[in-house]
């Protein structure tokens, strides 16, 4: 029994193992640096692509990726974050409405940065209630990622149409009084954002990990990225966050996110507790 034991954590040791240096050999290869993300996430969608493929170890898979473009485009597929949707998290969006959008209607211009945009959803949510706020024309969106089909599709804006009745419970749910099918047209089994909520919008490739810097921004959002970063990393990104703050910029983070363990907390305040709306001290 002892000696089964003892092979179990060799195992998981060897596993452990073949991850790191999977993840260095990813970095080195084509620069994408996951080597600070969750471990346990990133164990389980290394996993679930062994599965897909056929291949027996992380090391078989090491192989594949540095030899096969194409495999490994599917591979940063899985370790991308692309869950979103439409008005997610409906009590933060009506308290975006309510409370937020409100305060920024003295400025001339709005910049706003959603950091991890994914597929988009949430950017045009945003877009959405500066229309119905009348802020759009003087705001400024920039939506990034570092998932190049993801952002792609961010820019085309066109989603299934079976998502729609969620969408529009979400709106509904955050406070949204006009019809959503203004906001878009159908066509078969896809809608397509309509073209006066992309004209503000700059779609680009950023990628929290390794670069830098982005602009003096009034508000960035970066909502269930973070969850699946590990502390170090975590703290790299609230660091570029706070530096591409103006002073008194709104940082506005997932439900299961928060500054307050960072080392960088004392340069936040809060806004909204709940909502993980935070506040880039003067």
């Amino acid at each position: 029994m002892q000696n089964k034991t003892k092979i179990n954590q060799d195992d998981t040791t060897i596993e452990d193992l073949e991850i790191e240096l999977l993840l260095q050999a990813i970095y080195r290869r084509y620069g994408y640096d996951f080597r600070d993300y969750s471990r346990p996430s990133i164990k389980r969608r290394l996993k679930h692509r062994l599965t897909l493929s056929g291949l027996a170890t992380i090391t078989d898979l090491q192989r594949e990726i540095l030899h096969n473009l194409d495999f490994f485009q599917l591979l940063l597929q899985d370790l991308s974050i692309n869950v979103t949707a439409m008005f997610r998290d409906p009590t933060f969006y009506k308290t975006l409405k309510q409370k937020i959008l409100p305060s920024f209607a003295q400025h001339e211009i709005i910049k706003i940065w959603h950091a991890g945009c994914a597929s988009g959803e949430e950017v045009y949510s945003m877009a959405i209630f500066l229309k119905e706020a009348n802020l759009y024309e003087r705001a400024r969106i920039y939506a990034t990622d570092f998932n190049i089909p993801a952002l792609n599709k961010a820019k085309e804006g066109i989603y299934p149409a079976n998502l729609l009745k969620t969408y529009i419970k979400n709106y509904r749910n955050s406070g949204g009084v006009e019809s959503f099918t203004d906001y878009y047209s159908a066509h078969y089994e896809l809608v397509l954002m309509n073209k006066s909520l992309k004209k503000n919008i700059v779609f680009a490739n950023h990628n929290l990990v390794t670069d830098g810097v982005f602009g003096e921004m009034d508000m960035i959002l970066c909502r269930n990225v973070l969850i699946y970063f590990g502390r170090k990393l975590q703290d790299r990104v609230f660091k570029l966050f706070k530096e591409s703050l103006r002073k008194g910029g709104l940082l506005c983070l997932g439900s299961k996110e928060t500054i307050r363990i960072s080392k960088y907390s004392d340069a936040f305040t809060d806004i909204a507790q709940k909502d993980k709306i935070y506040q880039k001290k003067v």
